[in-house]
Parts: structure tokens; sequence; C-alpha cells
């Protein structure tokens, strides 16, 4: 496990892809009809209780913008508004939204703001809870790709290595921001001292450690051990948070994660002990000190370590030829990225 020196962070980063960078470039998201994204909870409403929960399609509009939108809509704090995750904005997606209306309905007429900035209400049921945040269990995306990468044969041969082997499981670009402006953002914070009310959501922390685990990562698809455990890793089970530390790698090991069901992990930075061990661990604390300000402000801003898995599987992968482009439609775990899915198909300036 031996890699180069060191460096400071930069941008536009270099992460190595699963069989090198794409020659062919490729577009998708030409319209919002051509990303779309469905939630999957592992659970139904009650059909009972104090929240109204609505199945809203929404295009144009963030998650958070949503929220105040209904907020007004029913004359309540956007406080009682819960959803699960956050949804691309230019795209056509599919997730539950929470009310918090007890003892009472929502207001005559109460739809007609949200059928003016083209939101759907698809179902509406009542549930004794608030939706609160990273409940759902999984995105189902279906997403039109056109362009020169279609008329390759290579582009096919990559998707069939996917789904064959997983996909390297980068955070992706957005959250980094346009031209890595977030990464920035983060580094200014975190020399300053990192502060709450700064950065309220959290989400420069969550860049700044998005960008060491996508360095360790990287590392590990240049030598080919992303997704075979070595002496020292803590494997993920696959489709569940449970994982383990594994000082020896034996036989079974390595057939469990051949047939999907293990993955490696890597750190995502912070306090605590690393979970890793031997040359692994070391090789994680080499890349974290080649970015200081990002490896100690997130120590010095108490943000937990934690580990994710170092790759995804595509649940029901589906690749659909329509004229000269495709629909490619796929499931990812909460938390994944359909642009890292992209990023190994194709060549396009938002895919870094």
């Amino acid at each position: 496990m031996s890699d180069p020196a060191p460096s400071l962070v930069s941008w536009p980063p270099s992460w190595h892809y699963l069989a090198g960078a794409p020659a062919a470039a490729g577009d998708y998201r030409r319209r919002p009809e051509d990303f779309q994204v469905e939630e999957v909870l592992d659970f139904v409403p009650e059909g009972q209780g104090e929240h109204l929960w609505l199945w809203l399609e929404k295009r144009g509009m963030t998650t958070p913008d949503l929220a105040r939108l209904l907020a007004r809509a029913v004359d309540i704090p956007v406080r009682d508004v819960g959803f699960s995750g956050l949804k691309d904005r230019d795209a056509v997606t599919r997730q539950w939204f929470s009310l918090a209306l007890p003892g009472r309905e929502a207001p005559p007429g109460w739809e007609a703001g949200l059928v003016e900035r083209g939101v759907t209400c698809l179902q509406a049921v009542r549930h004794p809870r608030k939706l609160k945040r990273g409940v759902h269990r999984a995105n189902r995306f279906r997403l039109k790709i056109g362009g020169e990468a279609m008329v390759s044969p290579a582009t096919r041969e990559r998707w069939d290595r996917l789904v064959q082997l997983g996909v390297p499981n980068y955070f992706g670009p957005q959250r980094f921001g346009p031209e890595g402006r977030n990464l920035h953002r983060a580094r200014q914070l975190l020399a300053r001292g990192w502060r709450k009310r700064q950065d309220p959501h959290g989400l420069l922390l969550s860049t700044a450690r998005s960008y060491l685990f996508n360095s360790v990562l990287s590392a590990r698809v240049a030598d080919g051990t992303w997704c075979v455990p070595q002496p020292g890793d803590v494997l993920n089970l696959e489709g569940t948070a449970s994982r383990f530390a594994a000082t020896e790698i034996d036989d079974s090991l390595l057939a469990r994660a051949e047939a999907g069901d293990l993955h490696p992990t890597g750190p995502l930075w912070g306090r605590g002990r690393l979970e890793s061990s031997g040359e692994v661990a070391e090789r994680e604390t080499r890349i974290a000190a080649g970015c200081p300000d990002l490896a100690d402000g997130l120590v010095q801003a108490g943000a937990s370590h934690e580990r994710r898995p170092l790759r995804l599987r595509l649940k029901e992968p589906e690749w659909r030829t329509e004229g000269d482009a495709a629909w490619l439609s796929f499931s990812l775990p909460r938390g994944a990225f359909a642009t890292s899915v992209l990023r190994e198909l194709f060549r396009h300036p938002t895919l870094v």
C-alpha cells in the first residue's frame, strides 16, 4: 500500500477511476425530466395520527425550499415540517414530507400555491410521528444519458463492469459545490475555528470529511484494494449499518467480498479512535496528514470519527437504449451519489 507523498488540498481533484478516465464525452440532465429520483422508505404511514404525510413530486426546487412553501401553505412553523433526504433541484423528484397538524386538517385550498410552483401531491395520509432526517433506506434513480458516449461501445462495457463489481462510493461533486466552492469555504471556516452558527446544518464539516474520504478511496481504487479486504480493514455488511474489524483476512472473507456481501470502509475523519489498524490505519492517517487544515480542523470542531463503505452495489440495474440515448435505472443506499456512477461512464465538466 504505497502512496505518493501527501499533497495539500487541491481543486479540481484527481481521484482515480475504476477503469481509467473515460475517453468519450456524454451529457445528462438536459431537462429536469432526464434526472428522476424517488425516495424509498422501509415503512408506510399508518393512516392516523397528528402528522399529515405528503408524497410529493417536485422539479426546479430544493427540498428546503419546498419545506418552507409547505409551512406557509398550512400556516405552521417550518420546524414542524419533516423530510428525510435532500433531493436535487434540477430534477424530477418524489419524496415524503410531514406536516404537524394535531387536531386539525390542512386549510382549504392549501395545494394551490404548490401547483403554481409545479409541485404535485400524489398522496396524503396521516401518521403518528414526524418524518425524521435520514430514515429513508434508498433512492431509486432513472437517468437519461446521451452524447458521444452513447456511440462508444466502451460506455456499455463500463456500465457492465459497474454492475458486476460495484461502484467506488465517492461523494459526488454536488457535495463540494461548483468549482469546489464549498471546500474553499470549509477550509476558511476551519482555519478560523468552526462555529455552528456559521455552519448550522454541518454542510462545511461534511464537505471537509468528504474530501478526505474521497482521497482515501482514490488511493485504494488506484491499487485495486477498494473492494478487496485488507488486514486491518473495517468491513461493512451490505445493506446494513453493521461493521466489524478484520485483523486477518481469510478465504471466507474474500469470497464474501467478491460476492458483494462485504465492503471495506474508509474514514469520515474526526475525533475518536481510528477503527482500522495496521497498514490500513497508517495509510488513512498518512493521507489525512497531507491535508492538515481539514483533518486538524475537523478534530478541533468536535466531529466524531465514523466509517463509510468504499463500494456501492447497484440494485436492480437496467440499461434501456432509446435512439441515440439511454435510460439508466438503479437504486442506491441513502447517502450515495448517482453522479459517482455517471463519472465512471463518460466525461462531463461537472463530474469531477
